[in-house]
């Protein structure tokens, strides 16, 4: 479960941004879009939330952020190399900023337990790292990590709850990686779960044009068993895209295909390489079935059916799946459906959440879709700096305010300014 996540000096967020899915005040609709969180005392979570903002005022680098973290925490002890660059892009509009690291942090829920863990890193360097854990309430300090530049090296504190080989963790942890990344690859059981939540829990997927969809996930849940097919079928079939049945099949390149031109060197790379063929099938106006390769639907169809797969994933196993773009080749009620998967107790019974960026206002309609603590603004200051804020700072009033006017009138800010061609602020 994702409580909070802040980010500093990454890509446009330069100052402290700080995004919440602790539920505020408030009851409405309690039943379907919060949950209790089970560690922290009369708090709930939210179970979505939706990020608006105009374009390039930097939804996305936020969500790129969390992306950073999550292959930092993946990848920094066993796909790096010592010299190896680290995914992270200071604020380059500030010369105090271009050469600082970049600092993230998130509070998250593992297993009934509290974590707060967090690095601070340049693209070659690890400046600090910290964790604590909160198993019965109380915080407990497992470890920190601080560069000290007068001696060229870190200090380091080993707190007495975390248990394992920790001086051998210390002394294999290179600069460019985590100290909970190494000691996991080093057989830390108790390290384990927290960094299981950032490869698999943690779901991030950056804007694509509906066409680089990748539909190979979706396609092997419909190949692995009739289960996962239906499954699929159910959840396109509620979408109401009129799709009776999809079939799918893992075939090999046949190099016979290939043009004769192509160098026996690449024919040989070709072969062995297996994909999907994914067949559409729809009735006609005489009731006889009629098929389609995946490649002639829409965008819109394409991207729902690579959507499908992750997001029955994520409802049956309590993910964090972050979007960016929800809204990108797909209809206003499309998206109200897949949103509304998450605030329903029969679809999302392991109590997983959605965070996505959207243009979709349609779903500020207040007491339908979103409570407001689910709804948050983005936008770029007078320094080109962005901002994220929450609607609760606005206060607006319940069941009264029409959000949608409201934010499209800019009350709420976080909207495009549109000037005419060739004149300039």
């Amino acid at each position: 479960m994702l409580i909070e996540f802040s980010v500093t000096n990454f890509r446009s967020l330069r100052d402290r941004q700080t995004f919440s899915l602790v539920k505020d005040r408030g009851d409405e609709l309690l039943g379907s879009n919060t949950f209790p969180s089970g560690v922290l005392s009369k708090t709930s979570l939210l179970r979505s939330a939706a990020i608006y903002g105009p374009n390039a005022g930097g939804k996305s680098n936020f969500l790129l952020a969390l992306k950073a973290m999550k292959e930092i925490v993946a990848e920094s002890a066993t796909s790096m190399r010592r010299g190896d660059k680290l995914p992270v892009t200071p604020f380059r509009l500030s010369q105090a900023t271009r050469h600082a690291p970049s600092e993230f942090e998130v509070i998250f829920i593992v297993d009934g337990v509290r974590y707060e863990y967090g690095f601070a890193t340049t693209e070659t360097h690890v400046h600090e790292e910290w964790l604590l854990a909160y198993p019965k309430g109380r915080p407990q300090h497992w470890f920190v990590r601080e560069w000290n530049r007068s001696n060229q090296s870190y200090n380091w504190e080993l707190g007495n709850h975390l248990a394992g080989e920790k001086r051998l963790w210390q002394k294999s942890t290179r600069d460019n990686a985590l100290f909970l990344s190494t000691a996991v690859q080093l057989n830390s059981e108790q390290l384990q779960p927290i960094y299981d939540w950032f490869f698999r829990t943690l779901r991030t997927v950056r804007a694509v044009n509906a066409i680089d969809w990748n539909p190979n996930f979706s396609a092997s849940l419909c190949e692995e068993d009739e289960s996962g097919k239906t499954r699929i079928l159910d959840f396109l079939r509620a979408a109401d895209l009129g799709i009776h049945d999809i079939f799918v099949e893992n075939k090999s390149i046949d190099a016979s295909i290939l043009p004769e031109d192509i160098p026996n060197s690449v024919v040989n790379e070709f072969k062995g390489i297996r994909y999907f063929e994914i067949t559409t099938s729809y009735k006609d106006n005489q009731g006889r079935f009629v098929n389609f390769d995946i490649s002639e639907e829409s965008d819109g169809t394409r991207k729902l059916f690579a959507f499908s797969g992750p997001w029955i994933d994520s409802l049956a196993n309590g993910y964090v799946l972050c979007i960016d773009e929800l809204h990108d080749n797909l209809h206003p009620r499309l998206v109200q459906f897949l949103v509304q998967l998450f605030h329903s107790d029969e679809t999302n019974q392991k109590n997983a959440q959605l965070v996505f960026t959207t243009h979709e206002t349609s779903m500020l309609d207040q007491n339908k879709f979103f409570r407001r603590d689910q709804v948050w603004f983005c936008e770029k200051d007078e320094n080109s700096a962005t901002k994220l804020y929450p609607l609760t700072d606005f206060s607006p009033r319940k069941r009264r305010e029409n959000l949608e006017l409201a934010y499209l009138s800019g009350r709420y800010g976080a909207l495009p300014h549109v000037l005419p061609i060739g004149k300039h602020r």
